[in-house]
């Protein structure tokens, strides 16, 4: 796959503050291309393995770091309660309007806790998670950012992982087509494609990683769904 230079200090419109309806719509595209992308899909499978570790006796803590509207924090919810399994599950957002979103979101579910907190400042003590999960967090960091936010997920969970987008000119084309072909809305159609730009590639995600102190960072692509994964277990 043919990767591209990194559109290093853009910055996304969702980043900066716009119209409540403007964000939902962006939002709910996000839920889309997650679903059809398997973005969810590739981190609920490795937090299912990691979670085979853990004492079925007590709560799954799950930390999920830039968790947005709380969509995931629900799948993981959900799949939870399927499998008669405890668990707690903190959202880490850092925008207040999209933390307002997760709210109504997390109303039915008493298992979703949401703080708002940036990803280079977690507020949590060292170890209170099982699984730190972060998709699509890491590329809206540049790099002295992203080396604090690694750092305080692997102090704050005894696993890792990172979800995020595959820095290519297929990814890119994936990403530009799908946020047209369903639809979305501008704010998608424009931010889309330049999260594809902002991502690391899999060998800068591994030096960022080295500065955080993290030792062992198993990084997979899956290129057909422009994305790639890192487990720190």
């Amino acid at each position: 796959m043919v990767s591209l230079e990194r559109a290093a200090g853009a910055l996304e419109l969702l980043d900066r503050p716009v119209a409540p309806a403007a964000r939902a719509a962006s939002l709910a595209d996000i839920d889309r291309l997650n679903a059809w992308f398997r973005g969810y899909a590739l981190t609920m499978s490795e937090i299912r393995r990691l979670a085979a570790a853990v004492p079925r006796n007590r709560a799954l803590v799950v930390l999920d770091v830039g968790g947005g509207h709380a969509a995931f924090a629900v799948r993981l919810v959900r799949w939870a309660r399927r499998s008669g399994r405890a668990i707690r599950v903190v959202v880490v957002e850092r925008d207040a309007e999209t933390l307002a979103f997760a709210r109504r979101a997390c109303a039915a579910y008493p298992e979703i806790s949401l703080v708002r907190a940036d990803a280079t400042a977690l507020p949590v003590r060292a170890g209170a998670a099982d699984v730190v999960a972060a998709s699509l967090t890491l590329h809206h960091l540049e790099p002295d950012e992203a080396v604090a936010g690694l750092r305080e997920m692997a102090a704050a969970g005894r696993a890792v992982v990172v979800n995020d987008l595959l820095r290519t000119r297929f990814s890119l084309g994936l990403v530009w087509l799908a946020t047209r072909l369903l639809c979305c809305h501008p704010i998608s159609r424009h931010d889309g494609p330049l999260s594809v730009r902002r991502a690391y590639s899999s060998a800068e995600l591994g030096t960022l990683a080295g500065k955080a102190g993290i030792g062992r960072f198993e990084i997979r692509e899956y290129p057909l769904f422009g994305r790639l994964v890192a487990v720190t277990a």
